[in-house]
């Protein structure tokens, strides 16, 4: 992998794995046009690159993770789901991100979603978090775990689950963003331990990659994050239900053209 095409990758995993539009999505049209080979690093990058993202959520947040330890339960609560199933259904899940026809058709379907969350659950009424409930807080980490299909995004799931239990349109968003650093942490770590443990080696130039690729990444997201809370408390989820719903009939029409999709 190239210094350029890192960060490429790198902008699009930090405008987009907060976003609820799909990071996943958006890597299979980048990589599939940029002409990446899905090696081993490569995958590794995809998924390594995801702390720059977490330590933008740290930087912006920074108070809230010295707070009480009431808020780590919570976290520990809505993190379990997504690592029991994880671990269960490992295999399965990396054959789904084999394919590109499933993240197409469920960016298409999760814009759908979005079009109607708003109208289904308003813009709630429970604003402050630290009034969460242990069940609240499980209920929300239940719907992370249907983001592990390819395309339907941590982000979409993990906002409708906090819309679902009455959280306001803010308070999802951020509890989603909370709830993004054990997850992707403990994604990344594991990514690492298999790449090492199959016996990889890092050499400079993946060195570089993997921290320009984090600097990059960190530095887009807390822009991302920024906006994305402001946007959604003022307009709601409408605007990214369309895009999505374009995004996946991209991915679709290419797919079902003979477009050789990679799925990095």
């Amino acid at each position: 992998m190239e210094t350029l095409e890192a960060v490429v990758l790198a902008i699009i995993e930090g405008i987009t794995e907060f976003l609820p539009i799909s990071s996943t999505g958006h890597m299979v049209i980048a990589s599939s046009m940029m002409g990446i080979a899905a090696n081993d690093f490569v995958k590794l990058f995809t998924v390594a690159i995801q702390f720059g993202a977490i330590l933008s959520v740290l930087a912006l947040y920074w108070r809230r993770f010295l707070q009480h330890i009431r808020f780590y339960v919570l976290l520990g609560i809505a993190f379990v789901p997504a690592a029991v199933f994880g671990k269960l259904f490992n295999d399965q899940i990396d054959a789904l991100l084999e394919n590109a026809l499933v993240v197409g058709i469920a960016l298409f379907v999760g814009g759908f979603v979005l079009l109607f969350m708003d109208k289904w659950f308003g813009n709630g009424d429970q604003e402050d978090l630290d009034n969460l409930s242990y069940k609240q807080a499980f209920s929300i980490g239940l719907f992370q775990v249907v983001a592990m299909i390819p395309g339907v995004s941590r982000s979409a799931a993990t906002i409708f689950g906090g819309m679902q239990q009455r959280l306001t349109r803010k308070a999802a968003a951020e509890f989603s963003f909370f709830l993004a650093v054990p997850t992707m942490f403990a994604a990344t770590v594991y990514k690492l331990y298999q790449f090492i443990r199959d016996g990889h080696q890092f050499g400079a130039n993946e060195w570089l990659v993997l921290g320009v690729g984090n600097l990059v990444a960190f530095i887009v997201a807390m822009l991302a994050i920024k906006g994305f809370v402001g946007f959604v408390t003022r307009y709601g989820f409408k605007a990214f239900g369309w895009y999505r719903i374009v995004v996946g009939l991209l991915i679709i029409g290419l797919y079902l053209a003979g477009v050789p999709l990679q799925v990095v």
